[in-house]
């Protein structure tokens, strides 16, 4: 019997698109093999680098990219960076042997929604793609005690330029959550849909290294951010 995070999905839920990027071949492929044995995934495609990474997401729109990080000609923090520029639905989940600060927290400010050590199990990677696929951003047990490390710390000195790892889109969308918008309302208010406003939503928290929206917004705030209530500062 499977185990309940490899259930059956309903017969009109559509397969989630994955496409795995590493450059060993080996590992590439028993991945591959691995992952079209679950009910719900398809794998649509896979690249050897950064720069195939780019241009599969292009060609194959996935909704989910699997990414090694160290690889030749592009680098998966770089693939990840580009391709969440361009494509802000797609989540991103990094799949790696570094467990490192430096690695973990350039990943996120790329704009990975996923962290995962090559170690994880079938499970593990399973679930990690179904939550990213629904907007979620989730990280592996002592990828998350790292993460967890990192907010003990006391705070940096703020930039004069408030979060400049955000894009414009995200600063906007950021904006309108510290004034309170809900994202159905954020959805409405830029005409996005509400999936892309999920999304964008879910690489915010990454990017700015909080779990959730509550604190966001405090963030936000304490930069001087989303203090009017229609989403403009005070």
């Amino acid at each position: 019997m499977s185990e309940p995070a490899l259930e059956t999905p309903p017969d009109d839920v559509p397969a989630i698109r994955v496409l795995l990027v590493d450059d060993h071949p080996v590992y590439r492929d028993g991945l591959a093999v691995l992952l079209r044995s679950i009910d719900g995934l398809d794998v649509v495609g896979t690249a050897a680098d950064g720069l195939e990474a780019v241009a599969a997401a292009e060609a194959l729109s996935p909704d989910v990219i699997v990414m090694d990080v160290q690889m030749p000609r592009l680098d998966g923090i770089e693939a990840t960076r580009r391709i969440a520029a361009r494509h802000p639905d797609v989540g991103i989940i990094v799949l790696t042997m570094s467990e490192a600060d430096e690695t973990v927290f350039d990943a996120m400010r790329a704009g990975a929604r996923g962290y995962l050590l090559k170690g994880s199990g079938q499970d593990d990677i399973s679930r990690a793609i179904r939550a990213v696929a629904g907007g979620d951003a989730i990280f592996g047990p002592r990828i998350a005690a790292r993460v967890a490390e990192f907010f003990a710390r006391p705070p940096a000195a703020a930039d004069s330029v408030a979060f400049p790892q955000l894009t414009g889109r995200e600063r906007e969308i950021l904006e309108l959550v510290a004034a309170g918008r809900s994202n159905g309302d954020i959805a409405e208010h830029l005409f996005l849909s509400p999936k892309t406003v999920r999304n964008n939503v879910s690489n915010i928290f990454a990017k700015l290294q909080v779990s959730g929206r509550a604190e966001a917004v405090i963030a936000a705030r304490d930069a001087g951010l989303g203090r009017g209530s229609d989403g403009t500062t005070a």
